[in-house]
Order: structure tokens, then sequence, then C-alpha cells
């Protein structure tokens, strides 16, 4: 089971990756790290909201989520707590609260850090790695696409990927830990395209909003329906049409650019939908 989880997982990643160097980074990626153990240091100390010291030991379960965010960028924007609530949620109604996640900081900023806890009302315990020991034990790859593993019992890697970035890993996680996909897989299928794929906002100033709008057809013979829609970054929202859309018919998406930090973005929607694979579309550009 584990190898064939890894290898859904290399297959889709090298469905998704354009250039060659990219494909072979994610090859080398998945070998290193398949079956590979998590080392923890031994005095890990836990809080509430950063300033709050609670009495908390990682339990020793089946499966456990390790969640690791270094001080790089924008903190929010990479964590999107909202959507590890409802992923948190769906888990433990399905597992009786078994599986625990394991929230572990490099915090450059502690009253950025709180703030954010405080306003997502984020209260579960949650480490600061002061001084990146866990890290250093493990040497985490830099992209933070992968700084997020499903555990086994000996904290062995069985999945590696963050399942509210990407859709396709976050079914890879229920999967293993429930024995289910967060949608019915005997769904009736239909085909769909992007009519326009990418937007480029260009240059504008972090005070602004940008907003794409985005429409896909429906190509097939059955009504097509957008099931959810997962984002790569937590500053970036997406409203979409909830009705079925009729073969030939199209359905609206609107994606809305809240920028928190400046530099260059280049950012994937991801839509899933009824359709054999999930619909992707990209808006870029530079907040100055």
């Amino acid at each position: 089971m584990k190898r064939l989880l890894f290898y859904i997982l290399f297959l889709f990643l090298l469905s998704s990756a354009c250039q060659d160097k990219k494909k072979e980074q994610f090859t080398r990626l998945v070998q290193k790290w398949q079956g590979k153990e998590i080392v923890f240091p031994q005095d890990m100390e836990f809080t509430r909201f950063v300033t709050n010291p609670v009495e908390y030991r990682i339990p020793d379960a089946e499966y456990k989520v390790l969640i690791y965010v270094d001080s790089t960028g924008c903190t929010s924007c990479k964590l999107q707590l909202p959507k590890w609530k409802e992923l948190i949620a769906h888990v433990d109604s399905a597992t009786n609260s078994n599986i625990p996640f394991i929230f572990v900081f490099q915090s450059k900023d502690d009253r950025e850090l709180r703030y954010i806890l405080k306003r997502d009302n984020f209260d579960r315990p949650v480490c600061i790695d002061r001084d990146s020991r866990l890290d250093k034990l493990n040497q985490f790859p830099q992209d933070i696409t992968f700084q997020t593993f499903l555990l086994d019992r000996d904290n062995k890697v069985k999945v590696i990927g963050n399942p509210v970035h990407n859709l396709a890993v976050r079914d890879l996680y229920l999967k293993q830990v429930t024995g289910k996909t967060s949608q019915d897989n005997n769904r009736i299928k239909t085909t769909a395209k992007a009519i326009n794929s990418e937007i480029d906002f260009g240059v504008f100033s972090k005070s602004e909003e940008k907003t794409a709008v985005f429409e896909i057809e429906n190509t097939g013979d059955n009504p097509l329906v957008i099931l959810d829609i997962s984002t790569t970054c937590g500053c970036t929202t997406a409203n979409y049409d909830k009705r079925p859309a009729k073969p030939g018919e199209r359905l609206r998406i609107e994606v809305r650019m809240t920028p928190k930090d400046t530099g260059f973005f280049d950012e994937i929607v991801t839509l899933k939908c009824n359709t054999a694979s999930p619909v992707k579309v990209k808006i870029k550009g530079q907040v100055q």
C-alpha cells in the first residue's frame, strides 16, 4: 500500500511538471522520502497561541500528520488555517479523533503568528521550533509543498505533500487514514476544459486587490459540477457557480488576489469537478 500511494503521488507530480529538470527533482524527492523516518527532538515544547505553555506529548497513534512551517515568506498565505480546521474536523469525525495533527513553526515574528492563530481561532497545541531543531534533524525540503507528511506509527513517511494546497494529495491522505476519498468515486463523469487558463495581473501595489474571471466549459455528455477548489496561496480566494452545467454550457469562477507580501507570484487554482482529473487555471503577477 505504501508503494502504491507514493507511486500515485509520483505520477501526479510528473503530470503537473512542465520541465525535465522539475520532473527529475520530483522523482528524487519521492524516492528520498519514501518510508523515511522522521526524527523528533526529545523535549519539544507546545503552546496555545504561542505564549500559553501546555502539557502535550505526541500520541502513539497508527497515523499522524506533521505540518512543518518554515519562516520564509508569508506565514498566513502558506498556512491557510481555515482549510486545516475543515480537514481536521473531517478526519476527526471519520476516525474518532485518533489522528494527531502536529504543527511545528519556525517563527520569525511571534506577534504575527499569535495574531494569525487568534484570528483564525486555532487553539490546538503548536510547537515553536526556536533553533530549527526539527529541520536540522531531518533536513526537510525547501519547497513548502513538501513540508507536510502523513506518518505511520513508527514515524515513517507514508505520503508527502500538503493536503490543503492540493486536492489530489488530500485524497491520498483520506484514503490512507479512512479508506475513503473526499468525494464519491462513483459520481457520473464528464469532461471539461478551461476557456482561459492563465491571467497575468502584471505589476501592481500591495494595497490593490485583483480579480480574475475564468470559465470552464462542459465538453462531455453529462452535467458538469465543480465539487471543490484549492489554491496554493492563502492570499487567494475563489467563488464559483454551484449549479450544474449542461453539455456545452460554461461555469464561471472568480479568483480574488489580496496580497499580504511583495514579490512575484505564480499561483495554481485547482478545480475538482466530476471529471477524470482536476481542471487547473493560473494567476500570476508581481506585487510592489
